[in-house]
């Protein structure tokens, strides 16, 4: 099969085009043949090596996720899916090797949904990782109807599918990001803030008594200033920094879980969750994906066309 892999840690340069074995099945799995793959700030992560620490990565590695596509054939212990059946995947082991930056993967039962009618196999392939995240992480903080919530980064991956879901459980989204991306937030829905010096005056002429919870999606000042603005300050939730728990605040690392990604196939197909597409790149060029998510300036998803 088709794959793209690094021999070695390295960069978008790293990144080979390679002939390499149909990954094996076991009882569990399911093998399916990948239509397009999701691309993630993790996934050039761990072809640096930044996760080397608590991740395994046996060579040649195939990075990746994501994935969209059609269920080829199934392990004897695979009774939810058929060939044929589309499917949506997060699609992590407890090692990198086999990821779905290929034609084919073989993925975990525990990993995939069916894929959601109301998404292209583009859309569908941006969904699993980064909805995930939103979706765990809005649990996590139990939003709820009526509250005010503070999205930070709203138009990214993982922001803007968190501010579709929050409006979608009833609650306000107060959402920053550029000022060329406010219109995007409003048409999810949102509230937009533009970020950098004085975010938490501009928040606070927004909500006067505060907002209920947060989410850093970003990184950087995002949970200071959003301990400023909260009516609690330890209602905040981080993806970036494991810190915010010595602020007493919660850290998120996202799980495989098909009920949470069934339930966001849920929302796709009730008219109530989208998935923007920023770059769609064939697999040949998925050095192109990584380097315009290294940029940060992605607005929605980046996704690879495997076939």
């Amino acid at each position: 099969m088709k794959a793209i892999a690094l021999k070695n840690y390295g960069g978008p340069d790293d990144l080979t085009l390679m002939d390499l074995p149909e990954p094996k099945l076991g009882p569990d799995a399911v093998l399916v043949r990948v239509k397009a793959a999701g691309v993630n700030p993790v996934d050039w992560k761990v072809g640096a090596g930044y996760l080397d620490a608590i991740l395994d990565a046996h060579f040649p590695l195939i990075p990746g996720w994501d994935v969209a596509g059609v269920v080829e054939r199934t392990g004897p212990e695979v009774h939810e899916f058929a060939p044929g059946d589309e499917v949506i995947g997060y699609v992590r082991k407890d090692w990198a090797q086999n990821g779905t930056y290929a034609e084919l993967v073989a993925a975990p039962v525990r990993t995939l949904a069916r894929k959601p009618a109301a998404l292209d196999w583009r859309q569908a392939a941006g969904l699993p990782l980064a909805g995930l995240t939103a979706y765990q992480s809005l649990r996590r903080l139990d939003v709820g109807e009526g509250e005010t919530v503070l999205v930070h980064a709203a138009s990214g991956g993982v922001g803007s599918l968190a501010t579709q879901i929050a409006v979608a459980r009833g609650a306000r989204v107060i959402g920053t990001a550029s000022e060329r991306n406010h219109d995007f937030l409003r048409e999810l829905g949102a509230e937009p803030v533009t970020y950098g010096e004085g975010l938490a005056d501009r928040v606070r002429a927004l909500a006067p008594d505060g907002v209920d919870a947060a989410f850093d999606f970003v990184g950087g000042d995002a949970v200071d200033v959003s301990r400023q603005v909260l009516r609690d300050p330890a209602r905040v939730l981080s993806i970036i920094d494991p810190g915010v728990t010595a602020k007493g605040g919660r850290y998120l690392f996202v799980r495989p879980d098909r009920d949470d990604l069934t339930a966001l196939a849920d929302l796709a197909d009730a008219g109530k969750l989208t998935v923007g597409v920023d770059k769609a790149v064939p697999l040949a060029e998925a050095a192109e994906a990584w380097r315009l998510s290294r940029s940060g300036r992605a607005r929605g998803k980046i996704v690879v066309d495997v076939s």
